[in-house]
């Protein structure tokens, strides 16, 4: 049973409230200024000790820092990469706002001051939905964890965050990209994405013994992730996972002239069933671009001076401190071609630290935006865009849902459907079925067509009557001349 303890400070006194915890170890519920109000509080106390929130009381006095660090980020049962993102997320959003908070003294107007800031700093409605997902989760497992009683982020509404349309390229936007890229694997290698719809972790973990010749059947059995070194499990770059993302392997057709490609490929470059069929090669370098003059491309900012440069010239970089991408790689060019003539000291290559898989940063700077760059294409194109084409492509072509489904590897119908509304023809064809019902009591107005047909048909009729009346003078003259 608890009781009150009368304690002397300076010239009056204070009662500290002890109760007995779930352990049997009395602890303090607060110090308060009368005996009465002390016992109401270890009273309370252990009435939450019989209803088995007790606990709540002494492990919720550990701050935000303490708990997410010492008991749920060790504990946490993820994927590598997820780890990684939420690692991230904590000390970049959550951390400097919560950490020195105790868990029981977060509330739900804390939870919305938060929000606000980050929305006050610039955060996109998608990012503080992330965060407050992530804080959330935290709260949960303190919960579970009888850290403290109720989640307060459960009682905070966010707004609606609209999914942004899905940008699928046509075919012949591929095709244009296709043919600007700058070798053969990574021509092989952007045709198996398009036509299998596999993501990059699943592409650039392929071998030749996921692809059964005989039956034109790839098998997506693994997937590679690429993280910082300090969350893989044995401190490397690249981690193999023993199954793609939804965790089940998954097996479907390819097509004919893609079997015999990858067979080509397979058999020219001598790769062996076990290695990997697309494997890293740093022999591709970022294409120089054509960079306009610089009256093509106008003048700077004027300076801390009041001076004014032209773009695309070092004066620009070193005066006008411009950091445009012109400057930039006007200074770029200068100082690589002091290297090379060895006034000064080269810069070491950066080495990509890679087992064999092609990083997708690697890939994207040194052959999709050359690509891009010499095909002249209006839209940015991403290796994760291929994967919204072939869906998009496979169901605009009348393919049936679960099977595009099955394809793409997604764990519900429901992602699968967001392609539904990418196809080119499907407002087309409910603004058909719209004008047959709303104008179908409205005379039909004659099309061009109809009324060239009409002009036609007068001139037919003008022509007969003028020719009936030759023909009837004709007669009236031969009967002249009989008689």
């Amino acid at each position: 049973m608890g009781y009150s303890i009368k304690r002397k400070r300076r010239d009056s006194y204070r009662y500290t409230a002890m109760y007995k915890d779930p352990g049997g170890v009395y602890r303090s519920a607060g110090a308060f200024p009368t005996k009465k109000r002390a016992d109401q509080e270890w009273k309370a106390a252990e009435t939450k000790v019989a209803e088995s929130r007790g606990s709540h009381l002494v492990r919720g006095r550990q701050t935000f820092r303490k708990y997410t660090e010492e008991r749920w980020l060790p504990n946490l049962a993820v994927e590598v990469t997820t780890r990684e993102n939420y690692t991230y997320a904590l000390y970049a959003h959550l951390m400097g706002f919560f950490e020195h908070k105790r868990m029981l003294d977060v509330y739900a107007d804390d939870v919305r001051a938060w929000l606000r800031g980050l929305k006050d700093a610039g955060m996109s409605a998608h990012s503080r939905k992330y965060c407050k997902i992530l804080l959330s989760t935290i709260f949960n497992c303190a919960v579970a964890d009888e850290v403290i009683a109720v989640n307060p982020c459960a009682s905070v509404k966010m707004e609606k965050v609209a999914p942004k349309p899905l940008p699928i390229i046509t075919p012949e936007q591929y095709q244009q990209f296709h043919d600007a890229l700058p070798d053969e694997q990574s021509r092989l290698l952007v045709e198996v994405a398009i036509e299998t719809g596999v993501r990059w972790g699943e592409l650039t973990e392929l071998r030749p013994k996921d692809i059964d010749s005989k039956t034109r059947t790839l098998t997506v059995a693994r997937a590679v992730v690429q993280i910082n070194k300090k969350f893989h499990p044995t401190g490397w770059r690249f981690h193999v996972k023993d199954y793609p993302k939804n965790g089940e392997w998954r097996a479907f057709k390819i097509g004919p002239r893609l079997c015999d490609r990858i067979n080509a490929f397979v058999t020219d470059q001598r790769i062996a069933k076990s290695d990997l069929l697309f494997a890293f090669q740093d022999e591709a370098r970022p294409q120089k671009m054509a960079t306009p003059t610089p009256t093509e491309l106008g003048s700077t900012e004027p300076n801390d001076k009041g001076r004014t440069y032209q773009h695309g010239t070092m004066s620009a970089y070193t005066a006008g401190k411009c950091r445009c991408e012109h400057c930039r790689r006007t200074m770029a060019d200068y100082r690589a071609s002091r290297r090379e003539q060895g006034k000064d000291d080269p810069r070491q290559a950066r080495n990509w630290e890679t087992d064999g898989h092609i990083p997708r940063r690697w890939f994207r700077e040194n052959v999709i935006k050359p690509a891009l760059a010499k095909a002249e294409l209006d839209i940015d194109i991403r290796m994760h865009m291929l994967r919204h084409a072939h869906a998009s492509w496979l169901l605009n072509g009348g393919a049936d849902l679960m099977v595009v489904k099955t394809r793409l590897g997604h764990a519900s119908i429901t992602t699968t459907e967001r392609y539904l509304h990418t196809l080119d023809n499907a407002d087309q064809t409910a603004l058909d079925a719209f004008e047959a019902v709303r104008y179908r009591s409205i005379p039909k107005q004659p099309s061009g067509n109809d009324v060239k047909r009409a002009d036609t048909s007068t001139s037919s009729e003008e022509g007969a009557q003028q020719l009936l009346a030759q023909l009837t003078e004709i007669q009236s003259k031969l009967a002249k001349i009989v008689g």
